[in-house]
């Protein structure tokens, strides 16, 4: 186990010297402290639209539209895909264009997220209508709380179902609550996504599996690999309690790449809280964690904590484990703990 290391994770410092572009945006958006995002989306802009634009043409055939669908899928598929996610999970809590240029946000949801295996307003209405209101308790449609979060079958499970009935399960949830704000938005999104997948096959089949249809696949495996990991460890005891049933990774590369996504303790407690105020928040509640045997992990991120539960290896866990004021007292007390919380609770 280790002591509270100094913070490294993103702050959020002046900007330098800005472009014109820049300087004229900044008039349209809501926070200057999302100019990486502003950036990020013009980035997308020349790169990834102007190839998936070029591989539905007939320009190129063969092996060179093989050799840009490779540049394509680095970029979009590698390189972007965990930044574009997280940049957008931060926007369906903060609304990055002003309320009157909210076209432009809509602008985002329905143009730019398919290229990132998302069906319009699909995201939103789960995370913000469903996810953060029962905040993984029994009603929530993606709950890990009724699987072993170190079974590998459990997991598969747990994919399939929400791949078969995310949708239905989801809709109903927010069709019996009467959340009409997202329930149709919802199923308009799905409708439409289906329906644009179905006609661009008829226009380019190849590219219409390639940049649309296999990355939504691959795209709700990241996002349900990323719930089940970030929800993996509840306490059965008490399996309501924030403290308990979320935990933070501190000091990770992954948080520099997708603002501070680490931080999932800190973002349930506060979901409108700016990424860049996150290890602020978390220094300030360290006592509310130390008391409450709240997990932190440092150095790691999601990905080490998949491979180690599917693995079991509660050891790897452990020695990455931030000892808050000394609140475990031993390693072995500590894998302990990490055990019993992934245990299936419902």
């Amino acid at each position: 186990m280790r002591t509270l290391p100094a913070l490294t994770d993103p702050v959020y410092h002046e900007p330098g010297q800005l472009n014109a572009f820049e300087r004229w945006m900044l008039g349209y958006m809501n926070d200057r402290k999302d100019l990486p995002f502003l950036r990020l989306l013009s980035f997308i802009h020349l790169t990834v639209l102007p190839m998936a634009i070029l591989l539905y043409t007939p320009l190129l055939t063969g092996v060179w539209w093989w050799l840009l669908y490779a540049v394509y899928f680095f970029v979009s598929g590698i390189r972007l895909r965990g930044p574009f996610g997280l940049m957008y999970h931060n926007l369906a809590h903060r609304r990055f264009f002003k309320k009157k240029y909210d076209w432009a946000n809509r602008y985002i949801t329905w143009f730019i997220t398919p290229f990132f295996g998302h069906s319009p307003e699909s995201y939103v209405s789960h995370h913000i209508g469903m996810h953060h209101v029962e905040n993984n308790a029994a009603d929530d449609a993606s709950s890990t709380l009724y699987y072993d979060r170190d079974n590998v079958g459990h997991f598969l499970r747990y994919y399939l179902r929400f791949i078969t009935l995310g949708f239905v399960d989801t809709f109903i949830y927010l069709f019996t609550r009467k959340r009409r704000k997202y329930y149709v938005p919802l199923g308009w999104g799905e409708i439409s996504f289906v329906a644009f997948c179905i006609g661009m096959c008829f226009v380019n089949l190849k590219a219409t599996l390639m940049i649309f249809i296999i990355p939504f696949f691959v795209g709700r495996l990241i996002m349900m690999l990323g719930n089940w990991t970030q929800h993996a460890f509840a306490d059965p005891a008490d399996p309501d309690n924030m403290y308990r049933n979320c935990y933070n990774c501190i000091n990770t590369t992954y948080n520099q790449k997708c603002w501070n996504d680490g931080y999932h303790l800190i973002h349930h407690l506060k979901p409108g809280l700016h990424y860049t105020e996150m290890p602020k928040e978390f220094l300030r509640i360290q006592d509310r964690m130390a008391a409450e045997k709240t997990l932190v992990f440092d150095g790691i991120h999601y990905l080490h904590l998949f491979a180690w539960l599917m693995t079991k290896r509660y050891d790897r866990m452990a020695d990455h484990l931030v000892n808050l004021q000394n609140s475990f007292e031993s390693k072995e007390e500590a894998m302990r703990i990490l055990r019993e919380r992934t245990r299936k609770v419902l």
